[in-house]
């Protein structure tokens, strides 16, 4: 077999293997909206939930979803920021640089449910933060900052050098250079990143069941005094999220709607997810160009 042979046998395979993916992601999404889509209404999207009658909604839940988000990348974006920029342009290659980031490398690979009986113990009943949105979204930190800090440093790794030299050429501090120009030229593979990130905390379940709890009291919406406990902004309340709603529905069976509403949430779920998707992009390129002058 002659080599042009081989590379269009090559090339037809590659083909057919992302064709399969293709394929297999696309009736995925496909299943779960066409069964969820049709449940989905304005009463749906903000009525509280029901636990022994037809009629529920996931107001609530998909509130706190959207808050234990905002508030935990909040704390991690920073966190990521700072340690991948020291990682990538300060640190010296030794030892502990080798430590630190095989640590972030086991830590990233770590399943959720150990994240979560980790946050259990340490913010639930250590610092006593009880079932809370606060407990959620720092155990959603410990999750998720391994990724977003070895994705910042990647990225910021992927510049080229002749750039921090030009930098450097121009007069500008070593700070002045990272913020100026490695930075914005890194910005699309960072946003990327907290993309993937914000997806992982938006979706996730396992970590969230032993640290900010499963109910979800009713809350006053007309009541933003965070230090209020029927208050929605009060971080310290337990919150039920819209991924912890679904397993919870589907594992107790006590709704009569069980399988609608759970086909209803998932649709919303995976709406929510893409919507942020595009949005992020769409931010994160206007920010590139602002930033670039392109």
């Amino acid at each position: 077999m002659d080599a042009k042979k081989i590379d269009r046998l090559a090339t037809t395979i590659l083909y057919l293997i992302a064709g399969i993916i293709v394929i297999i992601l696309a009736s995925l999404l496909g299943y779960i909206l066409v069964r969820g889509l049709p449940h989905i209404s304005w009463h749906f999207l903000t009525a509280p939930s029901q636990s022994f009658k037809a009629g529920g909604g996931i107001g609530i839940q998909l509130f706190n979803s959207l808050y234990l988000l905002v508030l935990s990348m909040l704390i991690s974006v920073p966190l990521a920021l700072g340690a991948g920029i020291y990682l990538a342009e300060y640190a010296r290659e030794n030892k502990l640089t080798e430590i630190i980031r095989t640590a972030i490398e086991i830590l990233s690979s770590l399943p959720s449910v150990v994240v979560g009986l980790f946050g259990f113990l340490v913010f639930v009943l250590q610092f006593g933060f009880g079932f809370s949105i606060l407990s959620g979204a720092l155990a959603l930190t410990m999750f998720n900052l391994p990724l977003l800090t070895r994705n910042v440093e990647d990225s910021l790794r992927q510049v080229s050098f002749d750039q921090r030299e030009a930098g450097l050429a121009l007069g500008l501090s070593r700070w002045e250079t990272v913020i100026h120009v490695i930075i914005p030229e890194a910005l699309p593979g960072i946003i990327t990143g907290m993309i993937l990130g914000a997806g992982r905390v938006f979706g996730e379940a396992a970590a969230l069941i032993y640290t900010a709890g499963q109910s979800a009291p009713a809350l006053d919406f007309t009541n933003w005094n965070p230090l209020n406990i029927a208050s929605p902004l009060n971080p310290l309340r337990p919150a039920e999220t819209l991924a912890v709603h679904i397993w919870k529905i589907n594992s107790e069976g006590i709704q009569p709607d069980a399988a609608a509403v759970s086909a209803g949430a998932s649709a919303v779920l995976i709406l929510a997810v893409l919507l942020f998707n595009v949005l992020a992009r769409v931010i994160g390129n206007r920010i590139y160009k602002k930033m670039t002058a392109v």
